[in-house]
C-alpha cells in the first residue's frame, strides 16, 4: 500500500493529486477551521477510508498539547513557532496572530500508527527543518520526500542524515503554470491524467517533476545561483541520478 503524508494540507489544494498517486492520504493541518473545510470538500474519500485527516499540530518529538499561532488574515503564515515582537520576514508581529492550544502527535507516532510514507511532503510554516530532524531521529527514509528549502540545514538533512543522492527543485511561485494541464500517470485509475495544479499548491512529486534527478553537487550549485526561498527540495531514494555539472 502506498500511502502519502501531507504535512501542512492548508485548504487541501495538494490532496486531489495525492489521491491520484497513492492508496492512502494522511492529511495533517493544524488550523481547525481548515480541517473542518478539508472534511466537507473530501467526504466521499473520507468515507472510503482513503483520506485521513488529522487536526492537529504535527511536532518534531512532542505529543500531549501545544500553543499555535493563527494568523489574523494569511492562514499559510500559521505557525507553530511563537511570533515575537519584532517584525518577521514578512513583516507580521506577534499582533497579528491569535494563540490557540490544540492536540500536538510527533512525526514518530503519527507514522507508527498509520505506516512508512511513500512520498511526504513538509511544509510547515517555520518548522520544516524540525520536522525533517524528526525523519532522521526516528530514520524515516521514504522513496520519495520534499520540504520547503528556506536554510541550507534541509539540504544538510536530506542529503548526509538521511543519505538522499537524488534531488530535484520545484518552484513555488511558478507551479500553476508551469504544471497547468500536465499529464502524468495516475497509478489508481491505472491510466494517464490531465491535471492542473493551482498557484499555491506543492505541485508535482518524484517522475511527474520536469526535469532529470540532479546529485548533490549539482543542486548545491543550482541553490547557489537561484537561492532558497520558496522553493520545494525533492529527494528521491528510488531514483539514480542523471545530471551532474
Amino acid at each position: 500500500m502506498k500511502t502519502i503524508y501531507d504535512f501542512g494540507s492548508n485548504n487541501g489544494d495538494d490532496i486531489p493529486y495525492y489521491l491520484l498517486k497513492s492508496d492512502k492520504v494522511i492529511s495533517i493541518e493544524a488550523n481547525p477551521a481548515l480541517c473542518e473545510f478539508i472534511r466537507g470538500r473530501f467526504k466521499e474519500e473520507i468515507l472510503k477510508g482513503r483520506l485521513i485527516v488529522e487536526n492537529c499540530a504535527i511536532t518534531e518529538s512532542c505529543d500531549g498539547n501545544v500553543d499555535f499561532y493563527l494568523h489574523d488574515k494569511y492562514h499559510v503564515r500559521s505557525t507553530l513557532v511563537a511570533p515575537g515582537e519584532e517584525p518577521d520576514e514578512g513583516g507580521f508581529t506577534e499582533k497579528d496572530f491569535t494563540r490557540i492550544n490544540i492536540k500536538a502527535i510527533s512525526v514518530g507516532s503519527l507514522i507508527k500508527r498509520y505506516g512508512k510514507p511513500y512520498y511526504a511532503k513538509i511544509d510547515v510554516e517555520g518548522y520544516d527543518e524540525n520536522l525533517l530532524n524528526a525523519f532522521v531521529l526516528n530514520q524515516i527514509i521514504p522513496p520519495y520526500i520534499s520540504v520547503e528549502s528556506h536554510t541550507i540545514g534541509v539540504f544538510a538533512l536530506l542529503s548526509e542524515k538521511l543519505g538522499y543522492k537524488s534531488f530535484k527543485l520545484v518552484d513555488g511561485q511558478s507551479v500553476g503554470s508551469i504544471y497547468n494541464r500536465s499529464i502524468f500517470h495516475s497509478p489508481v485509475l491505472d491510466k494517464q491524467v490531465l491535471y492542473s495544479f493551482p498557484h499555491h499548491s506543492a505541485g508535482p512529486f518524484g517522475n511527474d517533476i520536469h526535469g532529470e534527478w540532479m546529485d548533490k553537487k549539482t543542486l548545491l550549485k543550482v541553490l547557489a545561483i537561484q537561492g532558497l526561498g520558496w522553493k520545494d527540495i525533492h529527494a528521491s531514494a528510488a531514483d539514480q541520478p542523471t545530471l551532474s555539472f
